[in-house]
């Protein structure tokens, strides 16, 4: 994710912190001296803020290491000020293991919670609201049990893209299967979701950003299941393009980027002989055009490392990988050389097709 900082690895997975982070920590420091908080009150506020969110990695890794036990790699777990997102490769499609991978969260912080309860001293009564106003050194640990609780029921509500709707999926893929399991949790998502921002706009303003979280999750997920049912069972054979401009690498960009005028094509790639050596796209040739280097041969600013999908794979297998990379356009090939090339837009136009013949 852009604009963040690496803080390590847990297990090959690399924990970053977003800069917006910083922004909620500024929050904390100045609400803290508003109140009149001398320095070491502001630093154990901030010190609490940054306990909560070890949690909130280690409630991540709860979902990461789970999901690796079935072959399901997590790229990075990205600390925002609202929470921390896992980026797993893919959530698995056996409910059985969608539904330990998203209870493996939750069952961190409910350990997390339960140990603090053991090692606490009992309270000898009910807290009063003044006893969660305020960070001291007495009601530390305490507070923290609590909101350890508190993540555990918020990610039990049953709305995508919280633990609780992935579990919803699940118990209802046993019965229903995935897709329509999917509408079900989705729809009862925006639900929830709408409910959120109504009551927010009376109460809490911050619940109208999870309200809007919520909606704009559960319909993406919806979308991205039906659109990999409508691919099952389809290779990228059928989904690629054929009608398409290739350059080779003595091209120049002034033979480049008239090709880029008289057709539609942005990206294009770069073979010899049928076989691929590079993509090339029209963000690298305007950069060129501003270095005035219209005589440069494309093999000297193209893109040498590049993904292949091979005609034979799965077309669903490359929609992820498109969803998830910023390339935007792959070389399919055919026993090593080149057969096509498939981006998101024809992938896209296929869905609608298949999507439109069902109907």
């Amino acid at each position: 994710m852009k604009w963040s900082l690496t803080l390590g690895r847990v297990a090959g997975i690399r924990i970053l912190v977003h800069w917006t982070f910083v922004l909620l920590l500024g929050w904390v420091a100045f609400t803290e001296s508003q109140r009149g908080s001398d320095l070491n009150t502001i630093l154990l506020a901030i010190g609490f803020v940054l306990s909560v969110f070890a949690c909130v990695v280690l409630h991540e890794l709860g979902h990461a290491l789970t999901a690796k036990k079935y072959g399901i790699k997590t790229r990075m777990i990205t600390l925002l000020p609202i929470g921390g997102v896992a980026s797993l490769e893919r959530m698995p499609e056996s409910p059985k293991q969608e539904l330990l991978v998203a209870v493996a969260g939750p069952a961190v912080n409910v350990v997390i919670a339960f140990i603090l309860w053991l090692v606490l001293p009992g309270l000898q009564a009910i807290p009063s609201d003044e006893f969660f106003m305020r960070i001291t050194p007495a009601n530390f640990l305490y507070l923290l049990l609590f909101v350890n609780i508190m993540l555990v029921l918020f990610n039990a509500i049953p709305a995508f893209p919280m633990d609780g709707g992935r579990v919803l999926r699940a118990l209802l893929a046993f019965k229903l299967g995935r897709v329509r399991a999917t509408q079900i949790a989705a729809n009862l998502g925006q639900l929830l979701a709408i409910v959120f921002v109504f009551y927010g706009f009376l109460t809490n303003p911050f619940l109208i950003l999870i309200g809007l979280f919520v909606f704009f999750g559960a319909y993406t997920e919806n979308m991205m299941v039906q659109h990999l049912d409508f691919l099952r069972g389809h290779s990228v054979r059928e989904g690629m393009m054929t009608n398409y401009v290739t350059l080779t690498p003595d091209n120049t960009v002034r033979d480049a980027l008239e090709k880029l005028l008289m057709g539609s094509e942005h990206e294009f790639i770069v073979e010899q002989d049928g076989n691929v050596v590079g993509t090339l796209t029209r963000s690298q040739l305007i950069q060129a055009l501003k270095e005035n280097k219209t005589d440069t041969p494309v093999a000297e600013i193209m893109t040498q490392e590049f993904v292949s999908f091979d005609v034979k794979d799965k077309l669903s297998a490359a929609y992820t990988e498109l969803q998830k990379s910023r390339s935007p356009l792959y070389p399919v090939l055919e026993n090593g050389r080149l057969a096509g090339v498939i981006n998101t837009d024809n992938i896209n136009e296929f869905i609608m097709i298949k999507s439109a013949l069902v109907n």
